[in-house]
């Protein structure tokens, strides 16, 4: 028999945020996930700086998206979508998508995905992050 989590508040304040390898000027926080106790989803915050961009890759598992700031530009297959605060995205597992943020305004974004391996793959050089 699994065992119920805890409940669980963590303040903006005790989130630590680390740069994206593969993306100069974008920044993920971890807000809840396995290891906070978050039995099936994890919750993460990134930010993207005016002026950064993200290559165009895929990940193993799909993602869902709510824009929390800014406007910037998100490319999923062959398709630009501009997107702004209050936006929702759905990005299924295998999907090309990248980021770019061409405005003076950083962006800010909560991604949800399941708890487990998520394998980042980049498209231009087939290189695993």
């Amino acid at each position: 028999m699994s065992q119920q989590p805890k409940p669980l508040i963590r303040r903006s304040g005790d989130i630590e945020y680390e740069d994206v390898g593969a993306a100069e000027g974008m920044r993920k926080g971890v807000l809840v996930d396995e290891s906070r106790g978050a039995p099936n989803f994890a919750i993460r915050r990134f930010e993207l700086d005016p002026g950064a961009s993200v290559p165009e890759h895929t990940n193993e598992v799909e993602h869902e998206q709510y824009v929390l700031s800014g406007e910037y530009t998100v490319g999923i297959d062959d398709e630009e979508h501009t997107v702004s605060e209050g936006d929702s995205l759905l990005i299924p597992a295998g999907v090309v998508h990248w980021y770019r943020n061409e405005s003076e305004e950083p962006g800010a974004f909560l991604c949800a995905v399941p708890n487990g391996d998520d394998e980042i793959e980049l498209v231009e050089e087939g290189q695993k992050s």
